[in-house]
C-alpha cells in the first residue's frame, strides 16, 4: 500500500506537469506511455486469413473495485476461453494500478493511445476489437473517469467515438456498462459495430458501490452470459432475462439494457465464431 501511495503522490505531481490539453492533442505522464508502449509491442500479430479479436479493457471508476475486478476478468475469460491471450490490453483507475500490478490508467488519451496501437495491429477488413468500459455513469450520458484525489474527467458519446474513428479501426464490439449507458448507442452506432450497453438512456444499471464485486451486469453478461454462450449477442439475451428477474426481485426498476447489432459486423462475428475452439468456462474469482 505504501508503494502505491507513494505512485499517488508521483502521478499527481506528473499530471500537473504536462500542459493543458488543446483539441485532440495527448497528454498522457511518462509512466504510462511507457506502459501502453509495452503492452502494445508485447501483443500478438494479426494473422493473415483469420479473424483475430483484441480487447481493450476500460475501468473508470478508481474509487470502487467493483469497476477493477470485471476488466480483470475480462482479461482472463477473453484469454483463456476466447482464445485472445496475448491480444488484451488493460487500463484500470485504481490503487492497485500504481503499487506492484503497474497497469495504465484508464483516461481517456491513454485509451486514444491504445486504440491507435491496436488499429495498426489490425487488419481492418478481417479483425475485430473489442472494448468494455465499466464505470458510474451521469444523466448526461458521460462515463466517468477517475483517481481521487489525483483526477476527475469524463468521456461523452462523442470523444469515445472520436477515439475510436481516429485509431482506424472498423469492426467494433463497444460495451458499455454503466448507468444511463444507453445514451451512448446513437453516437456509436454504425454498421460495423456491435453496441451493447447495460441500461437504458434515462435508466440506472446496478451493482456498484464499496461493498459491491461485480456488477448485475457484469455478473450476467461476463459471467454468466459469455460462460454459456460463444455469441455477444447469445450473452446479451441471457443476460437481459437475468437481470430483469434480478430487479423484479429487488423491487428496482428496470435497466433495460440495449443492444445495437450493425449489418456489416454479423458477417465479421459469424466469421470469428466458425474459427472458435471455445474454452472452458471460467469462474469468477472475487466472489466472497
Amino acid at each position: 500500500m505504501k508503494s502505491a501511495l507513494h505512485a499517488l503522490v508521483w502521478l499527481a505531481l506528473a499530471l500537473a506537469a504536462l500542459p493543458a490539453q488543446a483539441g485532440d492533442d495527448i497528454s498522457v505522464p511518462e509512466r504510462d506511455r511507457e506502459l501502453l508502449q509495452k503492452s502494445l509491442a508485447g501483443l500478438s500479430p494479426q494473422r493473415p486469413g483469420k479473424v483475430d479479436l483484441y480487447v481493450v479493457g476500460f475501468a473508470g471508476d478508481g474509487n470502487e473495485d467493483v469497476f477493477r475486478n470485471e476488466v480483470a476478468y475480462l482479461d482472463t475469460l477473453m484469454s483463456q476461453r476466447f482464445g485472445t491471450s496475448g491480444r488484451v490490453v488493460t487500463l484500470v483507475n485504481h490503487l492497485d494500478s500504481l503499487g506492484d500490478a503497474q497497469r495504465p490508467l484508464a483516461t481517456l488519451d491513454n485509451l486514444r493511445l491504445a486504440l491507435a496501437g491496436i488499429g495498426k495491429i489490425v487488419d481492418r477488413d478481417e479483425d475485430i476489437v473489442l472494448l468494455f468500459l465499466t464505470t458510474h455513469g451521469t444523466e448526461k450520458h458521460e462515463l466517468i473517469s477517475e483517481l481521487l484525489p489525483v483526477f476527475q474527467t469524463t468521456i461523452d458519446p462523442q470523444q469515445l467515438r472520436g477515439a475510436l474513428n481516429a485509431s482506424g479501426i472498423r469492426n467494433r464490439i463497444v460495451i458499455v456498462s454503466a448507468c444511463y449507458s444507453g445514451g451512448f448507442v446513437p453516437g456509436l452506432r454504425s454498421s460495423d459495430s456491435l453496441v451493447i450497453t447495460a441500461s437504458r438512456e434515462d435508466r440506472t444499471s446496478f451493482g456498484c458501490g464499496v461493498e459491491s464485486n461485480i456488477t448485475y451486469f457484469g455478473r450476467a453478461f461476463l459471467v454468466d452470459g459469455l460462460n454459456h454462450s460463444d455469441s455477444f449477442i447469445g450473452a446479451y439475451d441471457i443476460a437481459t432475462a437475468e437481470i430483469a428477474k434480478w430487479e423484479r426481485e429487488d423491487g428496482q426498476e428496470p435497466s433495460m439494457p440495449q443492444i445495437d447489432v450493425g449489418d456489416g459486423i454479423v458477417p465479421r462475428l459469424q466469421a470469428w465464431q466458425r474459427q472458435l475452439q471455445i474454452g472452458a468456462s471460467v469462474t469468477y474469482p472475487y466472489d466472497r
